[in-house]
């Protein structure tokens, strides 16, 4: 039986394609415009069966927010993709370059091609979504619009790729989180990678012990990320990724951990993803 998960964005986003890597190719998707609704309807045990969301970025960095979305969630977390993002001009079947006066998509992904782009005299023109832009060249069978979308999209909306690859940066990793609600009962076998949350008292020296415990357990501590508590002055909190051997190695570490902090919570262990193509 084929899984249903919600993403942010339109099918044929990056977000989908995570989401067939992890799931497998049949996967039901519920596109949802905000990562807010990913998280609520995620949750929701009757109309979905988790969520898929995109938490960091290798070039812009951890999307803050989805932190805190997160944290105030009912998911648990049991998977991690790490996608390497192909941004790709998309035209209706049989548009030539010479025939494109504009180039619509998201303006992250313009931003990524601009090298490629300022080669030609091309109108830019931003969107919300790089897979919308794709939907929309299909729908109006444009000649002269061509969209900067995924592989995906160019599949699901039978569009011809008239160059691949045109981003700028080739190392351009997006992390996906992959959630379910609280009460599923997937089986994580021999998971390898932690996802937690920490508060301190903010004494002197108190994060130095957390670290240190987790040093002296030979946990590997692959991601700190502080985040202001909300409703405190200039206090913080910590998301943390740990890497292990077995369970037992990093249960016996967190209840060490445990003692130093005011509150921990775990948000899942899972298996550490590893990178594939977008």
């Amino acid at each position: 039986m084929s899984k249903k998960v919600t993403i942010q964005g339109y099918e044929g986003s990056f977000h989908q394609v995570a989401a067939r890597h992890f799931f497998g190719k049949n996967v039901e998707v519920i596109t949802c415009d905000t990562f807010r609704k990913v998280v609520q309807i995620g949750a929701n045990t009757t109309l979905s069966d988790g969520a898929v969301m995109a938490i960091e970025n290798s070039i812009a960095g951890s999307i803050l927010p989805n932190y805190n979305l997160l944290q105030k969630s009912n998911l648990k977390v049991i998977g991690e993709v790490y996608l390497s993002i192909s941004q790709n001009l998309l035209t209706y079947p049989g548009v030539k370059l010479t025939d494109i006066k504009e180039v619509h998509s998201h303006p992250m992904a313009i931003l990524q091609c601009l090298d490629y782009l300022e080669k030609y005299n091309w109108k830019l023109v931003e969107s919300e979504d790089t897979a919308l832009s794709a939907k929309q060249v299909h729908q109006n069978k444009s000649k002269h619009t061509a969209a900067i979308a995924s592989k995906l999209a160019a599949q699901m909306y039978d569009l011809e790729i008239a160059a691949p690859d045109i981003h700028t940066l080739k190392n351009n990793i997006t992390r996906f989180l992959v959630m379910e609600p609280i009460g599923a009962k997937t089986m994580i076998e021999n998971p390898n990678k932690a996802s937690i949350y920490f508060q301190t008292d903010h004494s002197r020296g108190i994060l130095a012990k957390v670290l240190a415990k987790i040093a002296q357990g030979h946990v590997n501590l692959s991601k700190l990320q502080s985040m202001p508590i909300p409703g405190s002055t200039f206090k913080y909190g910590f998301y943390a990724d740990l890497e292990f051997e077995n369970k037992k190695q990093i249960e016996k570490t967190l209840e060490e951990v445990k003692s130093l902090t005011n509150s921990i919570k775990i948000f899942g262990l899972y298996n550490k993803g590893k990178v594939v193509k977008g």
